[in-house]
Order: structure tokens, then sequence, then C-alpha cells
């Protein structure tokens, strides 16, 4: 019978071999995949950074309709006001328009919701004035243009010019006879409503002066008036291209 010996040296490190190999078969399981402690861990992604300039929903723009600025979104100009010749003729009805940038005006739009072909108009005109009641620019005179086409309708100032930011005021100055609820404009529907918060000469909506038949080059805006406009005439729509 043939036997099988082992030096003392090789002893030793034969059962220290053995030990280890127990040892990892007897060690407890790793930490579960992706979680805490293990390498394999995932780092869960960063906030979304907040929208940079222009991204994100914002609400409709003037340059989404190829103009410059408007008094408020022609969407939300959906009620349509009319008053008489005796309310508004020879009166300059006002809206402010607030610019946050330079732009140049060259048309000033009316939102014409109906036209009255009876009518008989002279002498009305669209015009701008500055924060201080100065008369900035006007139209001719655009009564023929009040006759036909009851749409959104750009009307040509005469000299196109450029503002800086700032407050100013687009005018209107309707002169004639004709049917009430025959020539309309549109409009809010706002009302008095429109200059809560507001006061002369600051109002977003008001009438001055009676009896004219042209824009003055100057306005007293602390004349600024709501009479008239408690009488139904609604805050036009306007924008500038």
């Amino acid at each position: 019978m043939r036997t099988r010996t082992m030096t003392a040296g090789a002893g030793p490190a034969a059962a220290l071999t053995a030990l280890l190999l127990l040892a990892g078969c007897t060690s407890p399981d790793p930490a579960p995949h992706g979680t805490a402690g293990s390498p394999a861990a995932v780092t869960p992604p960063a906030p979304a950074a907040a929208p940079k300039d222009g991204a994100g929903f914002e609400g409709p723009r003037p340059q989404d309709q190829n103009l410059l600025a408007w008094t408020g979104d022609p969407n939300d100009a959906g009620h349509v006001t009319a008053q008489s010749a005796a309310g508004v003729g020879g009166r300059v009805t006002l809206v402010r328009i607030v610019l946050r940038e330079r732009i140049t005006w060259s048309n000033l739009w009316l939102g014409l919701a109906g036209i009255d072909p009876a009518a008989q108009l002279s002498h009305c005109y669209l015009g701008v004035y500055a924060a201080d009641g100065t008369r900035l620019a006007s139209t001719a005179d655009v009564s023929s243009q009040l006759m036909t086409d009851a749409v959104a309708k750009p009307l040509p100032l005469t000299t196109p010019f450029t503002t800086a930011p700032g407050t100013y005021f687009i005018a209107l100055l309707l002169n004639g006879n004709w049917a009430t609820n025959g020539l309309t404009l549109k409009a809010t529907g706002a009302g008095i409503s429109v200059n809560a918060g507001l006061t002369p000469p600051n109002l977003r909506y008001s009438t001055v002066l009676t009896g004219q038949t042209s824009l003055p080059d100057k306005l007293n805006l602390a004349e600024q008036s709501t009479s008239t406009i408690n009488t139904g005439w609604g805050s036009q729509w306007y924008a500038v291209s």
C-alpha cells in the first residue's frame, strides 16, 4: 500500500487556504444591487434647471401675430361696444399702452366690429400721445376706412416714429352721424373697471375735451374723465405695427 506524505511546512498554509474558502462560502450576501452602500448604487437625477428666458409657456405676445405692441390680447377683445354720435362725437377717447421695449410705430390697428353704410363720417382720426400729453403722431382722416370691412385693420400714421419704453396713449376721435348699433368697435368690455387703482393723468381708459375736429397738439391729461365710459363706451382694442 502506497502512503501519501505531506511536508510539515505545507500543513499550516493549506489549513489557512481552506479556512478562507470556508469563510467565503458562509459570508452574508452582498448588498442588493442599487441600494445604499453598494458600489452599483444609482445617484438620483438632479432637479431640472429653471427654464431660461423664453422657455416654458407664456401668454400670447404681439410678436406672435406680427405686431409690435397691443393694448391687450385680441383674443380677449370679444366685446362689441357702440356709442352714439351725440355721446362721443368730438371727444378724444384715450387708451393707455405701456411699452416694455423700443419700437417704431408705423400703423395703429383698430378692431372694427361693425359698419353703418348710411353713416356720414368726417374728421375721424387715430393718434399717439406721450405721457406728458404731447401728440407724437396721427393718421390722416380715417372716415372712409370706418365705412368698409368690419375687421381688425391697420391705419397708417402720416409719419412713422420711434419711441423708447414708457407710457403712451392711443387716441380716437370720431365725428359725423352714424347709427348707434351700426358703427361698432372691438373692446374688452371691462368698461370703468379697467381703471382700477388708477387716477388722472394715468387712467388706462378715458376721454378728454369736447367739440374737437382734429387731434390737438397737446392734451391736459389731468382732465381725463370717465363720465362717458360709465355710459357703456367699452375699452377699445388697439395694436401697433
